[in-house]
């Protein structure tokens, strides 16, 4: 059997269910005749393929390519091993078990994944873009995204990649019909309907000892390869997966950076660049923190099961970690953050070290904005601040308090307000008050 036949025996093994009666079906068509090493072989194709994602045909043909027995039956049977009839079966949806019950949407074709979209192929390959050309046009017209980078308090760059109307409605899709049907672990608290911010700090409410952790750039950790092996273990055939996964992740322009003021901000650009040169999760897509969080399960059950291990809870609003528990947690605390972060690590993730802190009973214990020693509530100098900012807009008129210049101050104090007002409904209603007094 020559190296295309053997391809197209790869293409037989993906096509259909992967059990060993239907694969020996096919290939017993294939060959026209049943030989004795294929049933050893299926076994040992679905031993090794269904405990993981759809495996890509790449992957099938180097499983054939590296079996002994059928090397050897290759070898026996050169002249006899031929092709008698092509399979032509409609590729199938090879979902792992949990899977299966998500009522997920059946795609099984290009055609089918543009259709699905409300698009033509050509336009679904365009937007999906697995060839990178975005990246290396200069015309803005063609490119996906919009770009803003915004600095961190922390002397950090912040990129976000704001998707143009045509794939953010094709995101919106795949985010309402496919992603929100996949649960989340029970830890994580960010992006997920029903919970928030305040429960993910209420955990650790009156906690002895809190240790908080946080994921660096942890919407571009998560990069393409990840997020094609997730759709293939949604059951989607290779190449819907990869084009699913296309829509969702992007490579940024190198354009688009700024030289830098100085010599270390010149130097953390060149990082940056490099960093986002390749395929990775927008920070700005409807579907990136869906996917961040489901890509991330894998570690929160780890570092879930670790942090059970230590007697402590553990909870995540995206890429803020909390752990906290008693007097044995205290005892502890430092060698299982290294514990943690070796987890974060083998997960494919870089722990922040500069923002791990532990926090015991005796100081501030702070978590996503929030100060959590007693009870979760909104930190008394940031509602002070707001509070003196929303009299005095009352007092001297908005114009005067708009010093960053929004374009909308009047929605971005809103915002704050309901932010305050989701974790403490007393404060936040004297701040509307307050609120309702000013003439805009």
């Amino acid at each position: 059997m020559n190296p295309s036949s053997i391809n197209a025996l790869a293409a037989v093994l993906l096509a259909g269910e992967p059990s060993v009666e239907k694969i020996l079906e096919r290939a017993n068509h294939f060959f026209g005749r049943d030989w004795r090493w294929l049933r050893p072989l299926a076994k040992r194709y679905v031993r090794k393929f269904t405990t993981g994602p759809r495996p890509r045909q790449r992957d099938v043909i180097s499983f054939l390519a590296a079996d002994r027995d059928f090397a050897a039956a290759r070898l026996q049977h050169a002249d006899r091993l031929t092709v008698a009839h092509w399979v032509g079966e409609q590729p199938i949806m090879w979902p792992a078990i949990l899977a299966s019950v998500w009522g997920l949407p059946r795609i099984t074709t290009t055609g089918d994944l543009a259709s699905w979209g409300g698009l033509a192929v050509a336009d679904l390959e365009w937007l999906a873009d697995l060839k990178g050309f975005s990246r290396r046009t200069a015309n803005q017209r063609l490119r996906h995204y919009h770009y803003r980078i915004t600095a961190k308090r922390s002397g950090e760059f912040r990129l976000i990649e704001a998707p143009k109307l045509r794939l953010k409605l094709v995101q919106r899709k795949i985010l309402a019909e496919l992603l929100d049907k996949i649960p989340p672990h029970n830890a994580a608290h960010g992006f997920v309907r029903g919970r928030s911010i305040r429960s993910f700090a209420a955990p650790h409410s009156g906690r002895r000892v809190v240790l908080r952790m946080d994921v660096r750039d942890f919407f571009p950790s998560i990069g393409s390869a990840r997020v094609q092996a997730l759709f293939r273990m949604l059951g989607y055939p290779e190449p819907v997966a990869d084009l699913l996964g296309g829509l969702c992740t992007t490579i940024t322009p190198r354009s688009i950076w700024p030289h830098g003021a100085n010599a270390a901000e010149r130097e953390r650009m060149i990082q940056l660049q490099r960093f986002y040169d390749r395929p990775h999760l927008p920070q700005g897509a409807p579907t990136s923190p869906a996917l961040g969080n489901i890509c991330f399960f894998r570690a929160d059950s780890r570092l879930a099961g670790l942090a059970k291990s230590a007697g402590a809870t553990y909870t995540r609003y995206a890429d803020d970690l909390a752990f906290s528990g008693s007097v044995l947690f205290e005892r502890s605390v430092d060698r299982f953050a290294t514990r943690a972060a070796a987890i974060l690590l083998e997960e494919g993730f870089a722990p922040n070290f500069r923002k791990t802190r532990v926090m015991r009973k005796g100081v501030r214990q702070r978590l996503a904005g929030l100060s959590i020693n007693t009870k979760p509530n909104v930190i008394r100098a940031d509602y002070d601040r707001l509070k003196a900012t929303l009299t005095n807009c009352a007092r001297h008129g908005s114009a005067s308090q708009n010093r960053d210049r929004r374009s909308d101050f009047q929605s971005h104090l809103r915002g704050r307000i309901a932010f305050v007002a989701s974790v403490n409904a007393e404060k936040g209603s004297k701040l509307l008050a307050i609120f309702t007094r000013i003439v805009w």
